[in-house]
């Protein structure tokens, strides 16, 4: 019986061992990154173009196009943009159909009104409190019929608060 209990004394003190580590200190959480509202300068350049009639020569004018516009962009509690801001020129009364805002990334689907169709407008990129870079694709549809798909960068930076027009 002795021989069981000294065979023991190892096992109970290796399980003592155990339970006195210190516990490790929990990971500081990443402070979440939000885009700031305010007047925000957008540049978009022309990166692909077609429609089902397209030339060469339409093709290559629509690649050299690179506008940039003023937009005051609201943003919600969420850290969600304004859809419409990020619509441009592309679409009107744009709702989000989807969409994941997380840790600075933007991957989203607006749907919105242009002309006498609607478009549909997939962005997807990164952004920080005063910048944000991202792709768009846009598919204008009239009458159940896609008629033009045009593709863009979109690059941005805050320029401050909006001022009141």
């Amino acid at each position: 019986m002795q021989k069981v209990a000294l065979a023991a004394l190892p096992l109970a003190l290796g399980l003592a061992a155990c339970g006195s580590k210190p516990e490790p200190a929990p990971e500081a959480a990443e402070a979440p990154i939000v885009m700031k509202a305010g007047e925000w300068t957008l540049t978009r350049k022309t990166t692909g173009y077609n429609t089902p009639t397209v030339t060469p020569a339409e093709y290559q004018a629509a690649l050299k196009q690179v506008s940039e516009d003023k937009a005051c962009i609201a943003v919600d509690a969420a850290g969600v943009p304004d859809a419409n801001a990020l619509a441009g020129a592309e679409g009107k009364n744009c709702t989000y159909k989807d969409k994941l805002v997380r840790k600075g990334r933007l991957i989203a689907t607006l749907a919105c009104t242009s002309g006498k169709g609607t478009s549909e407008i997939v962005l997807e990129g990164n952004f920080t409190a005063d910048t944000l870079t991202l792709g768009s694709t846009m598919t204008k549809t009239e009458g159940g019929s896609p008629v033009l798909r045009t593709t863009h960068d979109v690059t941005g930076k805050r320029a401050g608060e909006c001022t009141k027009a």
